[in-house]
């Protein structure tokens, strides 16, 4: 038997992880983070997008009308929805800025 084989190794999703999520009808990358936490480490999703990708399609691919069943549901076909801070900030600049300090 093989050991687990990672996906994300910020967030240790593994590709079990992965392949849960895309049966239980999971299908973008915004809905796969959300899901797995995968994307949400310190490199976000810089390591795993890829990966995360490529799996999404080839679950495309193998039921093309599966991404279909919930027209609903907002599809997303972009990487990882950006969250600010964009760059890290030093604590002391936003205490001074909630002072009213430049």
């Amino acid at each position: 038997m093989a050991g687990k084989i990672i996906v994300c190794r910020c967030e240790d999703v593994t590709l079990a992880d992965v392949e849960d999520a895309l049966r239980r009808g999971y299908l973008d990358i915004e809905e796969l983070k959300r899901y797995t936490g995968l994307g949400t480490g310190p490199c976000q999703g810089r390591e795993c997008l890829v990966p995360a990708c490529h799996l999404l399609r080839a679950a495309r691919q193998a039921d093309p009308g599966r991404a279909l069943r919930q027209p609903e549901a907002p599809r997303h076909d972009h990487p990882f929805t950006v969250r600010p801070p964009i760059h890290p900030l030093e604590l002391g600049l936003l205490a001074r800025a909630q002072e009213g300090e430049p």
